[in-house]
């Protein structure tokens, strides 16, 4: 997905949870538990992604810093220009019944079901925003 990203010549961003202590990231910034990362060439010095983590140097606010961020922290990537990305998720995906026909794509995707409150105990969902 990086490199699909960069080779359309787009800004890649990640988002990460950076609640986990594994997680070096600067916490001023963080918001809400979660940092969103800009990862392109120009934004980053020795940059590595491994099988355990992605690591680099960066800037923030004109300060050096050391990032590293475990694989399981990283909740997707997107392109900042378009938005266009991918959200990683714990949650398996079945395949679909053999069945049924596959759906036509369509202009317009189906509102996500609401997000259940804390009385409902289920796990909220990362989601993919365009942030300017």
């Amino acid at each position: 997905m990086l490199d699909w990203i960069v080779d359309c010549g787009w800004t890649p961003h990640l988002i990460v949870d950076a609640t986990s202590e594994a997680v070096q990231v600067p916490r001023q910034f963080v918001k809400d538990g979660r940092i969103v990362l800009n990862i392109s060439a120009s934004a980053t010095q020795n940059f590595s992604i491994g099988s355990d983590s992605v690591e680099f140097n960066a800037r923030f606010s004109g300060v050096g810093h050391r990032i590293r961020v475990p694989c399981d922290s990283v909740l997707g990537i997107y392109a900042r220009e378009t938005g266009q990305g991918m959200v990683f998720t714990d949650e398996p995906q079945a395949p679909p019944p053999e069945d049924t026909a596959v759906p036509q794509a369509t202009d317009t995707l189906p509102d996500p079901p609401p997000p259940a409150g804390p009385a409902g105990g289920a796990k909220k969902r990362p989601s993919l925003k365009i942030v300017k």
